[in-house]
């Protein structure tokens, strides 16, 4: 009997040791036991052997594709380090993915997916409007955590402000209220506005009008486009023709993308007519390459920001991927981050008492300033920064940053958000 029980643990040790190089080491410690003993898919009573799981929605394809994978990208990055800790409350976290197109119906099917058949603890992603408003309705419906890295309607933190959703993107008031003072410097307070005949476009056009008008600017002229339109030429010759001082694109993706090459092939930078609008990035930076990228942006994280935690994400995405991240990666990590960190807190899973411990909870956005969870509206506030797009290398990224904004400076208040209901 001796002999036998040392030729087992041989090889259990043996099998232990191909199956956390398979799992990359993150398996817990009751489904390594049962995959070593043979009782995989045996069911199993003790609950802190399942893992953490998270279902991921974002646009991975359409026109918001330039780089939605890179919010996966950089919640692998952070559920990496977790795991390699031990996971979150003694348990390994697994991420779940899906494809929600910019499509409500597809988005609510995943995720009521997600949560009945998959069973996830957390919603998160999205960067299209109305898919986070559809999520939004399934998350408090099913009482899940639903925490949005992308969109930035005002409807999901002002009149449709719910309960079990966290906004981590700055909001496009926040957004507008921080690039729009430095585009009047530049351009001038006369704009002309081209807009996707979207939920997101048209909330941004609202927001860069307000904020223009606080700065006693004027909207001279305003088209809208199909969502995925790829031909510019046209509006953007009857925006030259009405002489603005800048044209304000209130675009994303690859419409933003079309839409700044073809603004350059029209030569408007020659007119003295600038360009720019709430959100740019290295995600419309890098498709669009130097010689096509222009303009004075909103940005939500850049390379260059200069803290410790930062410069770690960084490294961390490029040793897993092998590129810099975009703010899209930065969302995925920090956003990710956030949910597990408030899951420790907690002590549970359990949805209302995560949602308890990320409510006015202040942690490390990888800024420079405050990041928090404000408990009333759960928008995220913190640092907007504003960059000017370069046609060259600047060291690392497509944009030289103009201003560091405080978001508790541009962010709405309470009673503003109020008088919106």
């Amino acid at each position: 009997m001796p002999g036998s029980w040392s030729l087992m643990t041989e090889l259990s040790r043996r099998r232990f040791l191909q199956l956390t190089a398979a799992t990359g080491g993150t398996l817990v410690f009751g489904d390594l036991i049962d995959q070593v003993l043979g009782l995989a898919g045996k069911p199993r009573t003790a609950a802190a052997s399942e893992p953490i799981k998270i279902g991921i929605l974002d646009p991975l394809s359409g026109p918001y594709n330039t780089s939605s994978i890179h919010d996966i990208h950089g919640a692998h990055v952070a559920v990496d380090l977790f795991n390699k800790k031990g996971g979150v409350l003694g348990r390994a976290v697994m991420i779940l993915e899906a494809d929600d197109a910019s499509n409500p119906d597809i988005a609510v099917k995943t995720a009521m997916k997600f949560v009945k058949e998959d069973r996830v603890d957390v919603l998160m992603g999205t960067f299209n409007g109305d898919v986070a408003l559809a999520v939004a309705e399934v998350a408090k419906r099913e009482n899940r955590l639903f925490m949005v890295t992308g969109a930035h309607v005002p409807e999901l933190t002002e009149a449709g402000c719910n309960s079990h959703t966290f906004v981590f993107m700055p909001s496009a008031r926040m957004l507008s209220r921080a690039v729009t003072p430095y585009l009047v410097k530049a351009h001038g307070s006369r704009w002309f506005m081209i807009t996707a005949d979207t939920v997101d476009g048209r909330a941004a056009e609202q927001a860069m009008a307000n904020a223009l008008q606080a700065e006693g600017g004027e909207v001279i002229g305003a088209i809208s486009t199909p969502f995925g339109a790829t031909d510019f030429t046209t509006v953007l010759a009857r925006a030259k023709n009405a002489k603005p001082g800048a044209v304000i694109l209130n675009l994303y993706g690859w419409d933003l993308i079309h839409a700044l090459t073809a603004y350059t092939a029209a030569g408007l930078a020659r007119e003295h007519i600038g360009v720019g609008g709430m959100i740019g990035g290295e995600q419309i930076g890098r498709p669009l390459g130097y010689a096509n990228n222009a303009g004075i942006w909103g940005l939500i994280w850049d390379p260059k920001v200069k803290s410790e935690s930062s410069r770690r994400f960084i490294q961390g995405v490029i040793d897993k991927y092998n590129h810099t991240p975009t703010s899209r990666c930065y969302h995925g990590y920090a956003a990710m981050t956030q949910i597990l960190e408030a899951i420790q807190r907690a002590g549970t899973t359990e949805t209302q008492v995560v949602i308890k411990a990320l409510e006015g909870h202040e942690f490390d956005g990888l800024k420079e300033g405050r990041s928090y969870f404000r408990a009333w509206d759960h928008q995220h506030i913190q640092d907007v920064l504003v960059g000017k797009a370069y046609g060259k290398e600047l060291g690392m990224g497509h944009y030289q940053l103009l201003a560091t904004v405080s978001g508790e400076t541009v962010a709405s208040t309470q009673d503003q958000n109020m008088r919106a209901l």
